[in-house]
């Protein structure tokens, strides 16, 4: 059995101990006692070194502890070293989310389900209830209060029949490692923590997601709030620059420039509209009748032309006897319009020329598009079709 060193001491960055165990290649050794982090509940686990060989991950095995490496070690004492600047990240954050957790419950009577730390930001899961922006605006306001109090973080141990008041009851038996902040949270938790709240730093709400029955909250606590709250500074700083603006009125420009953009896109399309019904009309009396009275247009496009061939064969083929085929090199495919009184079934045609090359598509009786795998194919299906 592994003695896990960080249940008492979070503060601990080197130690000695002693290789009991190692797989056949070295590269897993088991200590006699570890201040080695494994990943578990939501927190992942630490990085440093051991006999000076880098650690590369930490797995709790139940009754001990495996800590991957770099280069193989075998059997003997060996001094260990905590990478501090990721396990102090890991505290900060992980303290914070039982800050959040117990200020979310205290307020709003949500409920913690899940916690996630991750590289860039954490993330809670909460349910009970809608978390509107105003919640979230007020947890911050309040969690970042108790930051400024400095409460004590204690840990003590307490045999789980004892134990009375968690905020999240647990199934586990025999002695509980119990995690407080004074006068505000009680729970059960292996993880590591920081002294007071004080040390958890700047605390910062940001994105919510709906995560089928709950709600997802991610944060960031200390250094990452401050070096996100930094980048967010220094991106709104340069977009007030691009808008000769002040900062405060950036929000209310982007949105003015961007309705006026939807404005502009829907009057420049309105345009392309009127410009193709005049260029399928003009087309339309420039093409001469085939000995069926047909008139028939192929035409090639590129990857930006073919939205607009589509128009210009809508309204070729708004015109009586007519037969437009518009293909695109890249990617392979291809377009069937036709009239009303063409006597063709653009979807089905298309849809069974482009099976027979292996392509796909279709569409309804008076246009139809579809793709093939490549150049040959789509020439293939040239050949079939009535143009």
């Amino acid at each position: 059995m592994t003695e896990r060193l960080y249940y008492t001491d979070s503060y601990l960055r080197e130690f000695s101990a002693r290789i009991v165990d190692h797989s056949e290649d070295g590269l897993t050794v088991y200590l006699d006692r570890t201040a080695f982090y494994p990943t578990s509940g939501g927190q992942p686990y630490d990085l440093g070194s051991i006999g000076g060989v880098p650690v590369l991950e930490v797995v709790d095995e139940e009754e001990r502890i495996a800590h991957r490496l770099a280069a193989p070690l075998h059997t003997g004492p060996v001094d260990c070293a905590i990478d501090w600047d990721r396990r102090f990240d890991h505290m900060q954050q992980h303290t914070g989310q039982h800050l959040l957790s117990a200020v979310f419950e205290d307020l709003f009577a949500l409920k913690t389900v899940s916690f996630h730390l991750g590289a860039e930001s954490s993330t809670i899961d909460l349910e009970g209830g809608a978390v509107e922006a105003r919640t979230v605006q007020e947890v911050e306001r309040r969690a970042n209060q108790i930051v400024c109090e400095n409460r004590p973080v204690g840990v003590h141990f307490q045999h789980a029949a004892e134990v009375q008041g968690l905020r999240k009851p647990t199934e586990r038996e025999g002695t509980l490692r119990i995690v407080t902040i004074e006068g505000l949270d009680h729970c059960g938790c292996g993880g590591t923590h920081v002294r007071a709240t004080g040390e958890i730093g700047a605390l910062l709400l940001r994105k919510l997601e709906k995560v089928r029955q709950t709600t997802r909250v991610e944060f960031l606590c200390g250094a990452r709030a401050i070096r996100r709250a930094r980048a967010d500074y220094e991106g709104l700083f340069k977009t007030a620059q691009l808008f000769s603006a002040p900062l405060d009125e950036v929000p209310a420009m982007a949105a003015a420039q961007l309705e006026a953009a939807r404005t502009a896109e829907k009057a420049r399309r309105k345009l392309e509209l009127d410009v193709a019904a005049y260029q399928g009309k003009e087309l339309y009396e420039t093409t001469a009748q085939g000995a069926d009275g047909m008139r028939r247009v192929t035409r090639r496009a590129d990857r930006a032309g073919m939205e607009e061939l589509r128009a210009i064969a809508q309204n070729f083929t708004a015109q009586p006897k007519a037969v437009f085929l518009a293909t695109l090199a890249d990617p392979p495919s291809i377009l069937l319009a036709v009239s009303a009184d063409a006597g063709i079934d653009a979807g089905k045609v298309l849809k069974a020329a482009l099976a027979e090359a292996g392509g796909r598509g279709g569409g309804s009786p008076r246009i139809a598009q579809g793709s093939v795998p490549d150049a040959a194919s789509l020439e293939r299906v040239l050949q079939k079709l009535p143009a």
